[in-house]
């Protein structure tokens, strides 16, 4: 009961039916490249294909009032007294907004809104935007993550464990490079405490894999983009529901 009730509360939300339909297509696109050299498996294809167009139709129709969210929370983030907090989400805010003005004029010219549009120059400077933004959230994310550390670093309690920990794996230290070992012992235990930003940080980067595909910044292939599509898809399902789990700010 408690679980039905979650998930009815969860496909009330906006965000929740985006996450929903976007874990469902890039799950299509990740099977369609598993299944591309099966012979047998043309009529599945066929039905994936179209299950994924239709997931993106729709997630663009739900999409259409995203501009004036991305407004708004630009204008809340340009409240912020951390300067580089306050320069990394507004900007990341401005991008995403005119991602989806991109998308939007997109969405019409699918559905016939829309002529003599170039699809093409479009949909590149919507990847090219998407890009940005997720660069400026994933650069917020690095300021974060520094932060917690400098203040772990300043932790009695701490100090004592990095001590003890240095002393059971000195031999190890010794081949490999100590300071390296220390780092990583100290990003391990600043982010133990702070599942948000782990999350938050893996959802962009495997967001990152998309525009940087469609832009030729490093190019994959169609079951990289739609793994970390579908990736990135469940660990926001996962924000949706918990909320303590999603940044703020």
């Amino acid at each position: 009961m408690v679980m039905m009730d979650t998930f009815i509360q969860f496909t009330n939300q906006s965000q929740g039916r985006d996450r929903i339909f976007r874990a469902t297509q890039y799950a299509c696109a990740f099977v369609k490249y598993l299944l591309r050299n099966k012979s047998a498996r043309k009529e599945l294809l066929k039905k994936l294909q179209a299950l994924e167009s239709n997931m993106s139709s729709g997630r663009k129709l739900f999409r259409l009032g995203n501009t004036v969210s991305s407004v708004h929370a630009a204008r809340r983030t340009m409240q912020l007294s951390d300067p580089v907090l306050r320069f990394c989400l507004t900007i990341s805010n401005l991008n995403r907004a005119l991602y989806f003005i991109c998308d939007n004029v997109l969405w019409a010219r699918n559905v016939g809104l829309v002529h003599n549009l170039d699809k093409e120059r479009w949909s590149f400077n919507a990847s090219r935007l998407y890009f940005f933004s997720l660069v400026m959230s994933l650069t917020r994310d690095a300021y974060v993550i520094a932060q917690i550390m400098v203040k772990k670093t300043r932790d009695r309690q701490y100090q004592q464990k990095a001590q003890q920990h240095l002393n059971e794996h000195q031999d190890v230290a010794c081949v490999i490079i100590p300071e390296l070992d220390a780092f990583f012992f100290l990003l391990y235990e600043s982010l133990k405490t702070h599942p948000q930003v782990v999350l938050d940080t893996l959802k962009n980067v495997c967001d990152l894999f998309i525009p940087m595909d469609r832009l030729g910044i490093y190019q994959t292939n169609a079951g990289v983009v739609g793994f970390c599509g579908l990736m990135s898809s469940l660990l926001g399902i996962l924000s949706v529901l918990k909320p303590g789990l999603r940044m703020n700010p």
